[in-house]
């Protein structure tokens, strides 16, 4: 299998346009994307399009349900609920018919993976993973090989030997037949691993890559001011925090 993997676009149409363009160069066409189109950013309805677009799979966010009415919006912070009841007045129908339908897990049996925004357990409640602690009871509740996931904003590749032991990887990691994976894409729109760069996730030829990729983000820092999204929103886009 050949895949890039996305997640996290939070409505940032400059970086989601500089992935896609570093995908085309690789030839990659199978897209798969994990959820969470809009929120934060100013783009909704055009990141929204071309994801649908170019997507081979697509499945829902904690943002996307919020924007819909599937997640309280009392479950988000004050800034991403500013932010999503902004986008909320400015999403179309058709794209909130969208996102109301998506998934927010999706298995892809032919290829051995489980797409989920969140976690394997309970991916409707948005827990996250965010230690080798918590990777290791996510294990037990799935059987691929593969579990893609987003959610946390901060990419990692972790292999599960057959030992049990758990290896983890921040830039590249070899397949191995015998061995099972988490791995997180990151974010596209808004990382939050210190590095600003769009995150994205390429598998082939037996090996998963972490890619980051820059793109223009005082583009998208001044659409969010002309909107009067949250200042914090805006500037942490600078810092990759």
């Amino acid at each position: 299998m050949y895949y890039a993997v996305l997640s996290d676009v939070h409505a940032n149409l400059e970086a989601l346009e500089a992935v896609l363009r570093d995908a085309d160069k690789r030839k990659i066409e199978d897209i798969l994307f994990l959820g969470d189109a809009v929120g934060y950013g100013p783009d909704p309805n055009e990141c929204v399009e071309l994801l649908e677009r170019r997507c081979k799979i697509l499945i829902a966010g904690n943002h996307d349900w919020g924007v819909t009415g599937l997640t309280d919006l009392n479950y988000f912070n004050e800034y991403a609920r500013y932010a999503l009841e902004w986008t909320m007045r400015v999403i179309t129908d058709a794209h909130r018919k969208l996102l109301r339908s998506l998934p927010a897990a999706k298995e892809g049996k032919d290829d051995d993976m489980l797409l989920v925004h969140s976690t394997p357990r309970e991916p409707e409640k948005w827990h996250y993973i965010l230690t080798l602690r918590d990777a290791e009871m996510n294990f037990d509740y799935f059987d691929n090989t593969f579990c893609f996931l987003g959610h946390s904003h901060q990419p990692f590749i972790i292999e599960k030997v057959p030992s049990g032991e758990l290896l983890e990887y921040t830039e590249t990691a070899r397949i191995k037949k015998s061995s099972r994976y988490i791995i997180n894409a990151g974010s596209v729109g808004q990382p939050r691993d210190g590095d600003a760069r769009a995150s994205y996730i390429v598998i082939g030829n037996s090996e998963v890559e972490i890619v980051r990729i820059p793109y223009n983000i005082e583009a998208v820092q001044e659409k969010m001011r002309k909107e009067y999204l949250p200042y914090p929103l805006i500037e942490r886009l600078s810092t990759g925090r």
